[in-house]
């Protein structure tokens, strides 16, 4: 049935493009979390009365954020072309597409990190302190369990933009689903082909949103 519904799809070809997607979208996201953490995390630890106010070192990570989280992906990917081959040995392929989608992605979700971390109240911040907290215990104690729900909301929303940052990469040649559609479905008129690949795409991000709806709801404390 399938095969006469949609006659130009290769399921086998399809099947290795869904893989491949399913790779660059976990291995960014895990590096996506860690490094927005952290970019977070010194945002917000060496903002304006905070544990660790300094205004250059602020202004700096503040700075590296801004400039790459407005950078158009599709530009970005160009951009990080010598680092990409230097890094990977090539262009091509879901490996190669890791470092942009990190680098455009971290950022992102670096900036939804410190505004998660503002929202705690600060008397929660101001009480550890006064019982002889250390700034490590304050970090993992009060910092992140505090502000638990709203860091996966936002990996949840960056994982979904990440889901369309790996399809446009797919025109480059990046692999998965985006790169299927882009040669066997747009390229050759195969419409079938590109109708499955999205449709296949919207399961993923759906996927995605339900398990960060249901890990929110859970580690919510209100």
């Amino acid at each position: 049935m399938l095969t006469t519904m949609f006659p130009n799809v290769d399921w086998e070809d399809m099947w290795e493009a869904t893989v491949e997607t399913l790779y660059m979208t976990v291995i960014s996201v895990g590096a996506t979390f860690i490094l927005g953490i952290i970019l977070g995390l010194l945002l917000f630890l060496t903002g304006k009365r905070n544990l660790w106010q300094n205004k250059a070192i602020h202004s700096v990570i503040a700075g590296f954020v801004n400039i790459f989280r407005s950078i158009p992906f599709i530009i970005l990917i160009i951009l990080l072309v010598p680092f990409t081959t230097w890094l990977i040995g090539t262009m091509l392929g879901a490996n190669a597409a890791l470092p942009a989608l990190i680098i455009g992605a971290a950022p992102f979700y670096a900036r939804m990190v410190e505004i998660a971390l503002r929202e705690i109240d600060k008397g929660v911040i101001e009480a550890a302190k006064s019982m002889g907290a250390t700034d490590g215990q304050i970090i993992y104690k009060v910092l992140l369990p505090e502000s638990l729900p709203a860091l996966i909301s936002g990996i949840t929303v960056t994982a979904i933009a990440l889901i369309s940052y790996i399809a446009m990469a797919g025109v480059v040649g990046a692999g998965g689903l985006g790169t299927l559609a882009y040669l066997d479905g747009f390229q050759r008129y195969q419409n079938d082909v590109t109708f499955v690949a999205t449709v296949i795409i919207l399961i993923i991000v759906f996927i995605i949103q339900w398990i960060g709806d249901f890990l929110t709801q859970q580690t919510d404390k209100r």
